[in-house]
């Protein structure tokens, strides 16, 4: 564990969620820990693919490539938007040279599931319909964003319609009932991530009388034939750490080429801290940028 890392831990003494935390707080929080400005020479330019809002976000030597990563946004469902992701597609867009296709989904509860996946699954189905090549794409997600990365696809599947290359999920949320042993029985200290307040969030999702194993709303339930090769990433304290375990063998049952990263002493999320210039977080993203060369190439 790098100094950085263990400095930064010892300074989140305190969950940054809670239990009992209401719609409004969970959102504050949420919110607050995302929308950081972006530096001078990266560039936004936002558009609508199929009514839906999205951003193309540029960084120096990535304008004129063909190759493509669709970012699904985490926050629970409920929060952060893609105004509030720009900072993070632009440490993907650095990290993996290639462009990155914000969408700004509609969030919950006010647009429940289906809302979000059709949004991300309408932005692909634009994306190619523009003249980007589905070989030149992929999918990318972190927490709820995660989910999406999958349960988008299925819906792809579904109708028809030609897959994007890869799909990459960044402590991926596949299981809104929280029902894995990761969760149930935490080996550590994660303030990113409380089972009752995943519980929450995913109620907001699917309303009162929703389906939580709907294989759209948690793809542990899903059958994942067809789908492109998968990578996975996940920290070990991470409380959704067995969604991504119990993904990971769906997919290879599935025949689906999947690859499973677990990372020692990582907390939900810890991806995005390579923002902050954390070690294991900036080693994730080579990681991540590795596989996305070689399968966008």
């Amino acid at each position: 564990m790098s100094r950085e890392y263990q400095a930064l831990l010892a300074a989140m003494k305190e969950p940054l969620v809670c239990a009992d935390d209401s719609l409004e707080l969970a959102r504050e929080k949420l919110n607050a820990v995302h929308g950081h400005p972006v530096q001078a020479d990266t560039r936004v330019r936002w558009t609508e693919l199929e009514g839906v809002r999205c951003a193309w976000i540029d960084t120096p030597g990535t304008e004129d490539l063909e190759r493509v990563l669709l970012l699904c946004h985490g926050g629970a469902y409920i929060a952060a938007s893609g105004d509030g992701y720009l900072f993070y597609a632009e440490m993907l867009s650095r990290a993996c040279g290639t462009r990155v296709l914000l969408v700004d989904y509609r969030l919950a509860p006010e647009h429940r599931h289906p809302a979000a996946l059709e949004d991300c699954a309408a932005a692909y189905r634009g994306l190619v319909g523009e003249g980007h090549a589905p070989g030149k794409i992929g999918f990318i997600g972190d927490s709820c964003g995660g989910g999406l990365v999958i349960t988008s696809m299925l819906r792809l599947r579904a109708q028809g319609f030609a897959l994007p290359a890869l799909g990459v999920t960044l402590g991926g949320w596949f299981d809104l009932e929280a029902t894995g042993d990761s969760a149930r029985k935490p080996v550590g200290f994660d303030p990113f991530a409380h089972p009752e307040f995943t519980r929450a969030r995913g109620r907001d999702y699917v309303g009162e009388s929703g389906d939580l194993r709907d294989p759209l709303v948690s793809p542990i339930h899903a059958d994942l034939q067809g789908l492109p090769p998968l990578l996975l990433q996940v920290g070990q304290v991470d409380l959704f750490r067995d969604d991504s375990v119990r993904l990971a063998a769906s997919a290879g049952r599935a025949g689906v080429e999947v690859t499973l990263e677990i990372y020692p002493e990582m907390i939900h999320g810890f991806q995005g801290l390579a923002h902050a210039g954390i070690p294991e977080a900036v080693a994730a993203l080579r990681r991540v940028a590795g596989y996305v060369g070689v399968r966008l190439s």
